[in-house]
């Protein structure tokens, strides 16, 4: 009989998959954007109720998504209200980053 080897085991990370760049990487590192009944909303818990989509914090990522990856993500079309949200949220990141650091 085999004795298993006592210790702690190694916290979980969730991971998630960006919707604009399709990299896989821990959830706290993405965004998260919600529909909800009343358009689209930013969730910076990660922990709203509805149907949401993952984004880096990078506006080249934003921008991918907002060519309609992420409409298609969260099964709905991107009302102009729902892109100007988005659009201001995006302004407010930086654009891009060496790709060691995109990569994790």
């Amino acid at each position: 009989m085999v004795k298993k080897a006592k210790g702690k085991r190694p916290k979980h990370i969730p991971q998630r998959t960006c919707v604009g760049c399709r990299k896989i990487q821990a959830k706290r590192t993405l965004t998260r954007v919600v529909r909800t009944d009343t358009g689209i909303v930013i969730d910076p818990t990660s922990k709203m109720p509805g149907r949401g989509a993952y984004i880096h914090n990078l506006q080249e990522c934003w921008q991918a998504a907002l060519k309609g990856k992420l409409a298609n993500a969260l099964k709905i079309e991107l009302t102009d209200v729902d892109r100007k949200i988005l659009l201001d949220f995006m302004q407010k990141l930086p654009e891009s980053v060496n790709e060691e650091e995109h990569d994790g």
